[in-house]
C-alpha cells in the first residue's frame, strides 16, 4: 500500500490525537503541521517529530498529498477549499461544514480537480459500530423500523477554559456532538428523508467554572435544547434527544427497534463499547465482539481510540480507486440532516430534505487490520 504524505492545519487540542494515531496506520505519513500561530505549530512540530510549516508553505509542499483540517468550523469551508485549489486531498474534522450550499460547492470543486474530500467522524468505523451494522445487516433484529437517540448533559463550560465557541452559531449540541449520532444512524440504517423538531435555548449565558477565566458569564446564541424526529427512507423514525441544558438522565445513547429484536448501541463519540441485542421477548444480552481491531482498548480507561481511521480508509481507497467510507456524500447529507434539524426547530415544522447518499460500506475486521501498519 503507497503512503500518503499528511499534513495538518490546525494545531489545537485535537491536532495531538492525529499526531500520535495516524501512525498507527499503514498509508499514512504524517509529515508536517501549519497553524495561524507559528509558536503554536512550533510547538506541535516538536512534540510530535514532524516539521512546522506556514499555512501557505505546507499547501505549496510537494512531499504532502493530503491535508488535514483541524481547524474551527466556521473556517472549514475556507480552509478545505484553499487545499482544494492547492491541488491536495482534503480530510476535515467534523462538521464538514456549517451550510449546505457551502457543502456541495466543496463537492463540485473536488469532482472537478479528481480530488477526494473526506470528513470526520470515523467513529462509526469502531468494533462496536461495526459489529452493530453487522447484527443489522444480518437480519438478527429484523428490519429497523423505529428507536431513540440521547445525548444529553449540562455543557462545556464545567471543564473547558474557553468554551465560548460551544455556544455560538455553528456549535450547540447539534452541531457540535450530533455528528457522531447522525452519521452512525446514516450508516446502520440508510440516509434520512425528512425531519421536525423543537429547539430551545433555555439560559441566556453561562458561567465558566474552571480554568483562568472562572466565573465569567458568556453569550448563548445558538439553541442548546433540540429534540428531533427523524423519517428516514427505508420508513423508519427515530428522536433524537440533544441537550446541554440536562444534569442526569437514564437514556441509552442509541437503541434501535427491528421487526426481530432490539438493538443497544452504545455512545458514537467513541469506536468502542458493548453492543447488546434481544430477540422477540428475550432480555438484552452483549454480543460477541468479533475481535474488531478498531475495539480494541488502546488508552487509559480501557478505551478504543482510533482516530485517523478514516483519513486512512481515505488513503487506501485513493491508491486502490474505491470509494471511501467518510465520503463527501456523507458528510454533506448529515450537514444538510442538522442545518434542518435547526431550521425545522425555528420555524416548527416538517421539513423534507434535499440530499440523500448511500450507506458507506461496512468494515470487516479482515478490512480494519489490512489498514494498521
Amino acid at each position: 500500500m503507497a503512503k500518503l504524505g499528511v499534513g495538518i492545519i490546525g494545531c489545537g487540542n485535537i491536532s495531538s490525537a492525529y499526531l500520535s494515531l495516524g501512525p498507527l496506520f499503514a498509508a499514512l505519513d504524517m509529515r508536517a503541521v501549519a497553524d495561524i500561530n507559528m509558536d503554536t505549530a512550533r510547538a506541535r512540530a516538536a512534540e510530535f517529530g514532524v516539521r512546522a510549516e506556514t499555512v501557505d508553505g505546507l499547501l505549496a509542499a510537494p512531499d504532502i498529498d493530503v491535508v488535514v483540517n483541524l481547524t474551527i468550523p466556521a473556517v472549514h469551508y475556507d480552509v478545505t477549499r484553499q487545499i482544494l485549489m492547492a491541488g491536495k486531498h482534503a480530510y476535515s474534522e467534523k462538521p464538514l461544514v456549517l451550510t449546505l450550499p457551502e457543502g456541495e460547492a466543496l463537492r463540485d470543486l473536488a469532482a472537478s480537480k479528481n480530488l477526494r474530500i473526506g470528513s470526520a467522524p470515523d467513529t462509526f468505523l469502531g468494533g462496536a459500530h461495526q459489529l452493530a451494522r453487522a447484527t443489522i445487516d444480518e437480519g438478527t433484529v429484523g428490519n429497523i423500523i423505529g428507536g431513540t437517540c440521547h445525548v444529553m448533559s449540562r455543557g462545556m463550560e464545567m471543564w473547558h477554559p474557553n468554551p465560548d465557541f460551544f455556544y455560538q452559531p455553528g456549535a450547540g449540541p447539534i452541531l457540535d456532538i450530533g455528528p457522531y449520532y447522525v452519521t452512525n444512524l446514516i450508516q446502520l440504517i440508510g440516509p434520512i428523508k425528512t425531519v421536525a423538531s423543537m429547539a430551545t435555548t433555555t439560559f441566556p449565558t453561562r458561567k465558566i467554572t474552571n480554568g483562568a477565566r472562572d466565573g465569567e458569564d458568556i453569550p448563548v446564541t445558538t439553541p442548546t435544547n433540540i429534540h428531533a424526529l427523524l423519517e428516514f427512507h427505508n420508513g423508519a423514525t427515530v428522536t433524537l434527544g440533544a441537550s446541554w441544558d440536562v444534569w442526569n438522565h437514564t437514556h441509552q445513547n442509541m437503541e434501535l427497534y427491528g421487526t426481530n429484536g432490539s438493538l443497544y448501541v452504545p455512545d458514537p463519540n467513541f469506536f468502542g463499547g458493548d453492543v447488546l441485542a434481544s430477540d422477540m421477548g428475550g432480555d438484552m444480552a452483549a454480543l460477541p465482539t468479533r475481535d474488531h481491531p478498531f475495539g480494541i482498548p488502546n488508552q487509559e480507561q480501557d478505551r478504543a481510540n482510533y482516530r485517523c481511521a478514516g483519513l486512512a480508509d481515505m488513503a487506501a481507497a485513493i491508491d486502490t480507486g474505491r470509494a471511501h467510507r467518510c465520503n463527501i456524500d456523507l458528510a454533506v447529507h448529515a450537514v444538510d440532516v442538522m442545518t434542518t434539524i435547526l431550521r425545522a426547530g425555528e420555524e416548527r415544522r416538517f421539513i423534507t430534505l434535499t440530499t440523500t447518499c448511500d450507506r458507506p460500506a461496512a468494515l470487516s475486521p479482515k478490512e480494519a487490520a489490512a489498514l494498521l501498519a
